[in-house]
């Protein structure tokens, strides 16, 4: 099929899409009659395959994983691990969803795909969702450097963390945020942090390596420590006491189970960064994308499992939602894991703010050739915005409860959806073939669509 008349549907104007800046699009039309998939390959990247897989890795990977044993605990073993199966394997679909609206128009930027399908409103919206949802994981990281950093340089230097200025929370992460962070975010391509994400991975593989370690080292020190409370009480407790506490649940449901599903769904949230990694990648096609998107889903699904496995089986039912404060403070591989954790998240910053700069350069300046000052500005604003926001709230719970519950099920389930069904034509894939059947929502009239002999789509 030919390109889509840039005129129908909210469409950018051909001189605004072409200028779109680092590599969402070709720099040069292609010629008549050529299909779209042949229009995305010109554009040739510099990222491998691996430094792709780390990048995207890196993207799903979150704070998020410090929580999921706490989730596993109010769900079971099995419940748990059938249900981040599920949200995993539909982050991949829907990353699917995505590649294929993205091979039909010819665009790899996810706010030009939403106003391709939904017109100027919809550019907004995708924007507005990206940004919430970016903002609140790059909140959620630097308040784990907020609360981690001062007890870590204060256990190392043996001092009260609530004693020397220089051991504040507040003030560590504007740092942090100005030695490391900003120097990382004002990198202008996303493959160019390969190798610091890269770097983030390994740390949380040493993280996953020493929950592990722990869990055959503790034994069942929580059954244990309930067992010598109510020893006190009665000598006939203490073998009830551990069977109940060193107890593995496979099924359970409880008030605290309904908190669990927007846990895992946001820690498979990687949408954003898909499209620009994919625009930087080397020999670039729909179905290698796909491959760096299953291999990196693949990976995190596994280290999310054992991670929260181990550390259920370790602390059971009496594991907090941040595991790290189950473990003694001044054991020396846990001091090590928090510092393996803080470098994490640290490097994970730039990756999550990358997504929020490109939506807002393409819904404020989308026809705007690319500009350092404009570059670095934005970078600086919101990193200036994030450091306010966590100095000022004294916790993020509420806030990432909030994001977790609405932008992640957006940017998974609901906008891939959308677009598919409102971008890819009948001639590709008629309204009730299969594959629209499995996006579609019962009324599925809002989703038809018609195809002029020019190739426009018009609006159903």
């Amino acid at each position: 099929m030919e390109l889509q008349d840039p005129k129908m549907n909210g469409a950018l104007p051909g001189s605004a899409v072409e200028q779109e800046h680092e590599g969402f699009l070709p720099s040069h039309s292609p010629s008549p009659g050529r299909k779209p998939a042949q229009f995305m390959d010109q554009f040739e990247g510099k990222t491998s395959f691996g430094m792709s897989v780390f990048n995207l890795s890196n993207a799903i990977m979150g704070s998020g994983i410090l929580g999921l044993a706490y989730a596993m605990a109010h769900t079971g073993i099995l419940l748990f691990l059938a249900l981040l199966l599920c949200i995993a394997l539909l982050s991949s679909y829907s990353i699917h969803l995505l590649l294929t609206c993205a091979g039909v128009v010819g665009i790899r930027a996810y706010e030009q795909l939403g106003q391709r399908a939904l017109g100027p409103a919809g550019k907004v919206v995708v924007a507005a969702v990206i940004c919430l949802h970016n903002v609140g994981a790059m909140s959620s990281y630097l308040f784990i450097i907020k609360s981690e950093l001062p007890l870590v340089i204060a256990t190392f230097l043996d001092m009260d963390p609530e004693g020397d200025w220089f051991l504040k929370g507040n003030l560590l992460i504007i740092i942090v945020s100005v030695l490391i962070i900003l120097p990382l975010a004002l990198m202008r391509h996303l493959g160019y942090l390969g190798y610091t994400s890269g770097l983030s991975l390994t740390c949380m593989l040493f993280f996953l390596i020493s929950v592990i370690y722990k869990k055959f080292q503790l034994g069942c020190t929580v059954g244990h420590n309930e067992t010598a409370v109510e020893s006190k009480s009665s000598p006939s407790l203490p073998i009830q006491g551990l069977n109940t506490s060193c107890e593995a649940q496979m099924f359970t449901a409880d008030s605290q189970m309904f908190y669990t599903v927007p846990i895992m769904a946001f820690a498979f949230v990687c949408h954003p960064e898909v499209l620009p990694i994919y625009t930087e990648l080397c020999r670039p096609s729909k179905r290698r994308m796909q491959a760096v998107a299953n291999v990196s889903i693949g990976a995190m699904f596994c280290m999310y499992g054992l991670t929260a496995t181990f550390g259920y089986l370790t602390f059971y039912s009496s594991v907090e939602a941040e595991m790290l404060h189950m473990y003694s403070q001044h054991d020396l591989l846990i001091l090590c894991v928090r510092l393996a954790v803080l470098l994490a998240v640290t490097l994970t910053v730039p990756v999550v703010l990358f997504p929020i700069r490109r939506a807002l350069q393409q819904l404020l300046f989308p026809s705007k050739a690319f500009s350092w000052p404009r570059h670095v500005a934005i970078a600086l604003i919101l990193l200036v915005l994030v450091n306010v926001l966590v100095i000022c709230v004294p916790t993020i719970r509420d806030i990432f409860g909030v994001i977790g519950s609405t932008s992640a099920p957006s940017l998974i389930f609901i906008l891939p959806s959308i677009f598919y069904l409102r971008i890819v034509p009948s001639e590709v894939e008629p309204l009730y073939s299969w594959p629209k059947i499995q996006v579609s929502i019962p009324g599925k009239g809002w989703g038809k669509r018609e195809h002029s002999e020019e190739g426009a789509f018009k609006g159903g």
